[in-house]
């Protein structure tokens, strides 16, 4: 708690060194998204949030770490409303260990890892919850897919966490990566029910510190410029990759702060780190060049978006599938990639789930074959008396752009679609997505606004 809370002291609004001076700062609002320069800016003057970030360094930083906060403990809250305000441990009975405990049981002193029995002494009045590991592992892929649904450079370090490159992104989300991450954390937590922490920074050592310092619901920035002066006072255990004994080792040799670190003798540092001690030094001083590294290629790219009402209306879903597909299209296109196999996902109000697929002849990167494929599956689907609370549209096997749609007899019109759709691209990536819309897509524009969610799936086909 010391650590954080000096920690907690340089950050935000470290560099204001002088309060009457008052620079003009960046800023965006964690809720609206809203974003402007001021130079003191409380509240969102579009939304009245107090939820603001301020920082110099706001819309260049792009390296992201994201922990969701009590992750097992979150989801036994969610899926029980009765245990919300109560102290919860998740763990294996009276002689096992905590695997999670919620922020209520955290104030009594329970931790993970604890062992049960301890941890009831501390917090008597806790629920104790055994693991539902099958659970978590499926809400762990929902908030997966959402997170790649931003970039496919995901680095996955546990179910619950990963760092997320967005280098690159913001002429395809129209957002800064900030605006992203925000944009990101608040769609958990109106599609899956949990919230989560976020760090961004320029590199992924001081992205992971920066989401460990604003616990729970955070959103906390580390910008490059300021990292060095930051770290230098901070114990030498806020270091990536310095577990309890090496810390003890250093500190036993007089190093006892991250500054003490980088000024000590290469020499010094190696008896206690052996090979890892250039690295060490450099994490110390803020320096990490280790890139976010994908665990595998991407298996499929789509797109989806819950409602706000359940729908039936053929139209409607039509121009939502429409726009659904152009996503899919800038995401195939964006990573140089097309996709031969398209499949449809649609949920019912009673929450049941169906998915039809379709194996093209040619690999596809077109909006238009993506769409018009899709359609084509769901006219099979839709009637009346059918409502519908989602719909998603995706493709599946995956290969490089350069075999993409090539033309030949069967397909006369093929090359004028595809010029056609390379102008449209051209137009919007200058003038933004909503220069050029279809008819259906501007119809449905003035109607109630959805959610949506673009994913590119690492793991599993759906």
């Amino acid at each position: 708690m010391a650590i954080q809370v000096a920690f907690a002291a340089r950050l935000g609004f470290g560099l204001m060194r002088d309060p009457s001076a008052h620079p003009v700062l960046p800023w965006l609002c964690r809720d609206c998204l809203d974003d402007g320069n001021s130079t003191n800016q409380p509240q969102c003057p579009s939304c009245g949030s107090w939820k603001l970030i301020r920082h110099p360094e706001l819309r260049e930083l792009a390296l992201a770490h994201v922990d969701c906060d009590a992750f097992y403990a979150a989801i036994e809250k969610r899926d029980n409303p009765e245990l919300a305000n109560k102290p919860v441990i998740v763990g294996g009975g009276k002689r096992g260990v905590v695997a999670t405990a919620c922020y209520i049981s955290r104030i009594h002193g329970v931790r993970s890892a604890m062992p049960m029995y301890q941890a009831l002494k501390l917090c008597p009045d806790a629920v104790v919850v055994r693991p539902r590991m099958e659970v978590y592992q499926a809400v762990g892929h929902e908030v997966r897919a959402l997170m790649l649904s931003l970039t496919p450079m995901v680095e996955p370090l546990s179910i619950d966490e990963a760092f997320l490159d967005l280098s690159g992104t913001e002429a395809l989300h129209q957002r800064f990566p900030a605006a992203s991450m925000a944009y990101l954390a608040n769609v958990i937590k109106k599609e899956v029910g949990i919230t989560v922490s976020i760090g961004l920074s320029g590199n992924k050592s001081l992205a992971k510190m920066a989401s460990d310092m604003d616990k729970p619901k955070g959103f906390h920035i580390i910008g490059m410029a300021e990292a060095a002066d930051l770290l230098a006072p901070l114990p030498v255990n806020v270091i990536y990759g310095t577990g309890k004994a090496m810390s003890q080792k250093f500190n036993h040799a007089g190093i006892t702060t991250c500054g003490d670190l980088v000024k000590a003798p290469l020499e010094l540092v190696a008896t206690i780190a052996g090979s890892n001690a250039i690295r060490i030094k450099q994490l110390a001083a803020g320096i990490d060049h280790r890139p976010v590294v994908p665990d595998r290629p991407a298996k499929s790219i789509s797109s989806e978006t819950t409602f706000d009402k359940d729908l039936a209306d053929l139209d409607a879903l039509t121009a939502i599938l429409e726009s659904l597909s152009d996503k899919v299209a800038r995401r195939l296109k964006a990573n140089h990639l097309a996709g031969r196999r398209v499949v449809l996902k649609l949920k019912s109000h009673q929450h049941q789930l169906l998915t039809r697929s379709q194996t093209l002849p040619d690999p596809t990167q077109l909006a238009r074959k993506i769409f018009e494929t899709g359609m084509k599956m769901l006219k099979d689907e839709t009637a009346p008396h059918l409502f519908w609370r989602l719909i998603g549209i995706g493709v599946e096997q995956l290969v490089s752009s350069d075999q993409a749609d090539p033309v030949n007899l069967a397909e006369p019109d093929l090359a004028r679609i595809i010029a056609l759709e390379d102008t449209v691209d051209r137009l919007r990536q200058r003038h933004g997505q909503a220069a050029i819309i279809s008819g259906r897509q501007f119809s449905r524009h003035s109607q109630n606004k959805t959610g949506d969610d673009d994913s590119t799936d690492n793991n599993e086909n759906h």
